[in-house]
């Protein structure tokens, strides 16, 4: 960990964003809500054959909640619903190379956003 206990991946994903805007006629949207601290972020996918193919985000909140959403994205696309669904906070703060104590909530964030929007397609296709 580097400045301000953060990784250089987070910094990186915080400084440059992947995928960060909304989309236009996505199939789903998840959002997720930290009531403590008010971080937000929309999750909005494109999926086709049961497969992400695109994903955006919107984050309102702190360096660690965008570089979350930031990497969840990456980490979503070219996955099967199902395989995105088994994604977890753990996963996420693997992928970061970490995150202090105070912004682990980041992290539980985007898992949160990545199942909504899983839950929010189920229920649009009928699937759940």
């Amino acid at each position: 960990m580097e400045e301000k206990g953060y990784s250089p991946i987070i910094i990186d994903h915080f400084k440059n964003p992947r995928n960060i805007g909304e989309m236009d006629n996505p199939d789903a949207v998840g959002e997720s809500k930290n009531p403590a601290c008010g971080d937000t972020m929309r999750l909005f996918i494109k999926v086709k054959d049961s497969i992400i193919i695109e994903a955006k985000f919107l984050t309102f909140g702190c360096s660690a909640a965008i570089a979350s959403s930031s990497i969840t994205t990456e980490m979503i696309k070219g996955k099967s619903i199902d395989e995105a669904s088994s994604i977890t906070d753990k996963m996420v703060l693997e992928a970061l190379g970490g995150l202090p104590p105070s912004k682990i909530h980041a992290s539980h964030l985007a898992e949160k956003a990545v199942k909504s929007a899983i839950m929010d397609y189920k229920r649009k296709n009928k699937l759940a």
